[in-house]
């Protein structure tokens, strides 16, 4: 008998139940504080919440529409093996109950109600990470996961909301990071001044995006390629294949003067052509991908 033939005998059809208002619930930050659970929709999401589940148990419930279970075969192949385990609701619903369930505009079939998963900022330096990503006061749930995701394609170790910043488990925010919320350290509520007191102890340098920032990441990036080639480097005064935190700001203010202040160097993203800035989003995919790839480029010409 399939996952389907056995759920199929107790589907929740009823999108006034009082369950279907708990799950419904977790949209509103109080709720998620409180319960310490939130909510992972749609098929991506919902596969890399299982797969992680069956590593390390994040799970608290799984609701399917019968659509869903046909149209992603490896999703229902993960939650074949995580239904096993009694301590996970797993229930079939139909679409009106998902619906209702969902803060989507236009729900994906797949609500996964998970337990927290965030972790203390301090013991993100205990690893010695390479490359860490810290939000200061970014408001929009959007930009946050794509941060995240950013982070996480980047190669980085974790990823630091600072006080301040959005709820990293906002429906939207969890929308956005495509998965990779599952994949690497977060950490929240962060004191950036004791943040960066732990990453330079853990040996980090410590960069902040800055537009009006007084070096260029071309040039950094230019210097560290030269010191991975065996050419002397420009005196550009950091080599981006170091450990480094990058600090990224607000969306309207960008980092305050006392955060800057906190870096080794305010580092300013070039523009070529005619727009008067960077979403912090895209800056920060820039500026990752710049360490990253001098640290990739550095660990090839060591080896």
């Amino acid at each position: 008998m399939n996952l389907t033939e056995r759920l199929a005998d107790r589907p929740m059809s009823n999108p006034r139940a009082d369950r279907v208002r708990d799950v419904a619930g977790l949209a509103g930050r109080s709720a998620r504080s409180k319960r310490g659970l939130f909510l992972a929709e749609g098929p991506q999401n919902a596969r890399e919440a299982l797969a992680r589940h069956l590593e390390s148990p994040c799970v608290d419930a799984v609701y399917v529409t019968e659509d869903a279970l046909a149209q992603h075969p490896d999703v229902t192949a993960l939650l074949e093996r995580v239904a096993a385990d009694r301590a996970v609701f797993v229930r079939l619903v139909t679409r009106e109950v998902l619906a209702a369930m969902s803060d989507a505009v236009s729900p994906q079939g797949v609500v996964v109600v998970c337990r927290s998963l965030d972790v203390p900022a301090a013991g993100i330096f205990r690893s010695a990470p390479q490359l860490v990503a810290v939000l200061a006061r970014v408001q929009d749930p959007g930009n946050a996961g794509t941060l995240l995701r950013a982070a996480d394609a980047a190669g980085a170790d974790a990823l630091v909301l600072g006080t301040g910043s959005v709820d990293v488990y906002n429906p939207k925010a969890v929308r956005s990071t495509a998965g990779s919320l599952f994949h690497l350290p977060v950490a929240v509520g962060a004191d950036l001044p004791e943040l960066v007191r732990a990453a330079r102890a853990a040996g980090c340098g410590v960069l902040a995006a800055d537009g009006r920032g007084d070096v260029d990441l071309d040039r950094l990036q230019d210097s560290s390629a030269a010191r991975a080639a065996g050419a002397p480097p420009d005196d550009s005064g950091y080599d981006l294949a170091r450990p480094t935190v990058w600090l990224f700001g607000n969306e309207a203010q960008g980092l305050s003067e006392e955060e800057k202040a906190l870096a080794d160097h305010r580092v300013a993203v070039p523009v070529y052509g005619r727009a008067e800035s960077l979403n912090v989003g895209t800056a920060a995919t820039v500026c990752l991908y710049a360490s990253a790839r001098a640290q990739r480029r550095a660990g090839r010409a060591r080896r």
